[in-house]
């Protein structure tokens, strides 16, 4: 397993937007983002921060089913970001 990046909440959001998630609402500093499909509703919250904590991080990659390798692709290749690793 890769090492996680350091990102920032924006970044995240605009990789998670390129894997068909959407921005539903924001209260504060808690941006909720949301996928549906016609097997599942996807649900989780992103700390609006400069850098996400690793531990924040992983979390938000578990619950949203996508691995730091597609994390690092998705802001790499899509993205044109070069993330640095922690």
């Amino acid at each position: 397993m890769s090492k996680l990046p350091a990102v920032s909440s924006k970044d995240l959001i605009r990789a998670l937007e390129k894997q068909g998630f959407q921005v539903m609402r924001q209260k504060g500093s808690h941006i909720v983002i949301q996928r549906r499909t016609p097997a599942e509703v996807i649900t989780t919250v992103v700390p609006n921060h400069s850098e996400i904590a690793k531990g924040t991080l992983k979390s938000i990659l578990r619950k949203t089913k996508i691995t730091p390798d597609q994390l690092i692709k998705l802001l790499t290749v899509l993205l044109g970001i070069s993330p640095h690793l922690k």
